[in-house]
């Protein structure tokens, strides 16, 4: 499957614009990023790195955003044509989304979303 980064980088933010206002307006001090791939784990199709609005102190401040890093070439790879691209674009920015509320692996298995 192939698709430029500004058709795939839509994608991304057709997924964000999904996410309910109430908990996009909650969201802080994250950017949300496309890269070709992880480096360490090629078949990765999404990162979040940072400290979880849940595990944030009255400590935390002055630090770089929180990166959301979805992955185009591994999502590609996974996908057979635009639609199916849509969808895990769509369950791979919720799922790292969620991570930034503090909602673990287990618990995103369990809601369907791992």
């Amino acid at each position: 499957m192939e698709m430029d980064r500004r058709r795939f980088e839509e994608a991304v933010g057709d997924a964000l614009d999904e996410i309910p206002p109430q908990l996009t307006a909650a969201m802080d001090n994250v950017v949300v990023l496309v890269a070709d791939r992880n480096a360490e784990e090629p078949d990765l199709l999404g990162l979040y790195e940072g400290v979880a609005l849940t595990e944030r102190t009255t400590s935390y401040g002055g630090v770089l955003p929180d990166r959301i890093t979805i992955y185009q070439d591994a999502i590609l790879d996974v996908c057979d044509d635009v639609e199916e691209v849509v969808r895990e674009v769509a369950i791979t920015v919720v799922h790292e989304v969620a991570h930034h509320f503090g909602i673990d692996e287990e618990t995103l298995r369990e809601l369907g979303w791992g």
